[in-house]
């Protein structure tokens, strides 16, 4: 199968092109390549380097999984005009060209974030939304945007949980990501509560296992669908005190402001037969050998926010 892949030399895009590579698709990326290409040369790999508000070339292509866009809430807040542009009208402008190409089906990286402020009870792909950031709300109109092209391709919506693991485009701006190094370097892991003390839960999914389910997803039939991809939802001192089970850290409890505390229900993926064979621990036992094998740096690269203040891309074309 021929496969565009939007951001494929990102976080998870790092790790699901060699899949898709391994799979015997033939993969074109485009991508700006704002935090380095990320990828190893291949005969069926073809890398373009771009802005998705200039135009995707889809010509050829029979599936496109677009990961590309502007991503967590630091980022979308940092400027609001550039998170519009690149998750709302560029993704309206990349599915109008698909289905001009004559694209079968269009996978969209989404968000669960998009529920926004629930209480701890999972939430089914059913439940209102209601995102409570830029970032959640481009989401969200993304989704309706492409929902309003189903008749026209085949639209596939996933709302993954915070991703963690180890990737050859490091982020450090998730949560385990984050905990762990920090233990790592420091001997002391900061879990944030909410008000008052209320525990802040998050679901999260192993980036082996999101991508692997991207790479699922082609081999199904290309209808219109939405399902969550979320497998594990705990709360940010649970996650704090399993990493201190693999690095040696001090839990020191901070209480913030931040209210969003939710859980996802992925039974309707699990009933389509996708299986999650990672987890959190072996998210967290990962990033622990990779940074001992000096893998990944900790530098502002790994941060979103740090690294597109520091390279002066508010605001402006990339």
């Amino acid at each position: 199968m021929r496969v565009l892949v939007t951001g494929g030399c990102g976080y998870k895009g790092a790790v699901l092109v060699p899949k898709l590579l391994d799979a015997g698709h033939e993969v074109r990326v485009f991508d700006t390549q704002w935090f380095g290409r990320n990828l190893p040369e291949h005969p069926r790999l073809e890398v373009i380097k771009g802005d998705i508000r200039d135009g995707v070339p889809c010509d050829g292509m029979e599936s496109v999984i677009h990961l590309a866009g502007i991503a967590n809430d630091p980022c979308g807040e940092l400027d609001a005009k550039l998170t519009w542009e690149v998750n709302v009208l560029a993704t309206l402008f990349l599915v109008r060209a698909c289905v001009d190409a004559g694209v079968r089906r269009f996978v969209f990286a989404s968000s669960a974030s998009v529920y926004g402020i629930k209480d701890n009870a999972p939430v089914k792909e059913d439940t209102d939304l209601a995102p409570v950031s830029d970032y959640n709300k481009t989401k969200m109109v993304a989704e309706r945007i492409l929902l309003s092209f189903k008749d026209q391709i085949a639209v596939q919506i996933v709302r993954p949980a915070t991703v963690c693991g180890v990737s050859p485009r490091m982020r450090l701006d998730t949560v385990v990501n984050m905990l762990t190094v920090q233990a790592l370097q420091t001997g002391r892991i900061t879990a944030h509560c909410g008000p008052h003390g209320a525990s802040l839960m998050r679901p999260n999914t192993h980036i082996e296992d999101i991508t692997n389910l991207y790479v699922w997803l082609l081999n199904r039939q290309a209808t219109t669908l939405t399902v969550n991809a979320g497998f594990e939802n705990l709360s940010v001192g649970a996650i704090a005190d399993l990493i201190s089970g693999y690095v040696p850290a001090a839990v020191e409890i901070s209480e913030v402001a931040d209210k969003r505390s939710y859980a996802v229900d992925s039974s309707r993926l699990l009933a389509m037969g996708f299986v999650p064979r990672h987890s959190v621990a072996s998210a967290v036992q990962e990033i622990v050998r990779a940074w001992e094998g000096m893998a990944f740096a900790a530098d502002d690269r790994a941060i979103n926010l740090k690294w597109m203040r520091k390279n002066g891309w508010v605001g402006a074309h990339a």
